[in-house]
């Protein structure tokens, strides 16, 4: 059963824009054709609307497993954790918009609007680690969506699993966009100091004017920096994703970025270029269409440059990489930046030597 909760929030009374300009329909799936809702901007508005045109809104989900496995040759982990399905942060390049296809909505502005929250997550979690044969490994948050989207506020989901890993010295890894994961340092720098998480915040531009066009709703580059120094000085160890890097958008800032990255606190930094799967490509075309019009054809001329004359290349190991001229540059300025700043000099391999599985139905770790 599913149940409806209207979810406003103050970034969205203030900064009411979305990320995509289009509601795109998917017919990938023959799935049965969506009624107009009268709630939702239609597709042909444009998006100075007011906070009220385009509500957010959070359906409780109850999956019966919350571990997701995967055998890709080309990520460095096994297993993730997603509390949420869709993001309110509606970042326009994002390669999850299109796993919304398979609710029979749309990967565009249903994909930050209408969200899912899973908050059996902790109970369906615990009841995992404790299945006979499980062998730990770093679990991943935020490999499809924000872990730490607004959202998490209320629900409280993401704090819930990692309650859950610090009481049985289970490894994790957290990749977000916003600084709410600071309010979870209280279990994170215990586990740190025990070798057991990572936290990777991603910061793709420090133009405020370009973050908040291509991540509308996500915190600001500055708060987010001020994220990695407080998580720094908590002693957990923390990356910089400055993924992706957009050609003619973000690019010219590498350098930039990765600077800023050491200042505050940094270990280490990765970057991808820009993926566009499925139903992201005809969004980021639009999007372009609209805010970047000046150099939309550079952009996707040099998009299809690094993905073999496509806008996406699907294959294990060069979807992640890109190739060509362009690949190649953009690996070397990368290189040169780090080795300047000091950044990925030392690989952090997390424990998993410490793992206790909880005990019993309700667990005895939790009595």
């Amino acid at each position: 059963m599913f149940y409806w909760f209207p979810y406003d929030n103050a970034m969205a009374k203030t900064r009411a824009v979305r990320g995509a300009t289009i509601n795109l329909e998917s017919s990938r799936f023959t799935l049965p054709a969506r009624e107009a809702d009268g709630d939702w901007l239609d597709a042909r508005e444009t998006l100075d609307e007011t906070p009220s045109a385009l509500r957010t809104t959070v359906t409780v989900e109850h999956p019966r497993t919350i571990i997701t496995r995967n055998a890709s040759p080309d990520i460095p982990f096994d297993r993730s954790i997603n509390p949420y399905r869709g993001c309110e942060h509606g970042c326009i390049y994002c390669f999850a918009r299109p796993s919304h296809a398979y609710l029979d909505l749309s990967p565009g502005l249903d994909f930050e609007s209408k969200l899912f929250a899973k908050p059996d997550a902790p109970a369906l979690l615990r009841a995992e680690l404790g299945k006979k044969g499980y062998e730990a490994a770093p679990i991943a948050f935020g490999t499809n969506t924000d872990p730490y989207q607004p959202i998490e506020e209320q629900w409280r989901i993401t704090r819930g699993c990692i309650e859950v890993l610090a009481a049985c010295d289970h490894p994790l890894t957290i990749t977000t966009k916003s600084d709410r994961v600071t309010r979870d340092i209280d279990l994170l720098a215990p586990m740190a100091a025990k070798g057991l998480v990572l936290v990777i915040l991603s910061i793709t531009s420090l133009q405020s004017k370009v973050a908040m066009t291509v991540e509308p709703r996500a915190p600001t580059p500055q708060r987010r920096l001020a994220a990695v120094r407080k998580l720094a000085d908590a002693g957990i160890p923390t990356y910089v994703s400055i993924s992706p890097v957009i050609p003619a958008i973000t690019d010219i800032e590498i350098e930039q970025l990765l600077a800023a990255a050491a200042d505050a606190g940094a270990r280490s930094a990765f970057f991808l270029p820009v993926r566009l799967p499925w139903e992201v490509a005809p969004l980021f075309r639009a999007w372009l269409d609209t805010h970047f019009p000046d150099r939309a054809s550079k952009v996707m001329a040099t998009i299809n440059s690094l993905r073999g004359g496509r806008d996406n290349d699907p294959e294990f190991f060069s979807r992640m990489r890109g190739s060509g001229p362009w690949a190649d540059l953009l690996r070397t300025r990368f290189r040169i930046a780090c080795r300047k700043h000091g950044l990925n000099r030392q690989r952090i391999e997390l424990r998993t030597d410490l793992f206790r599985a909880p005990q019993g139905a309700q667990g005895d770790l939790f009595d």
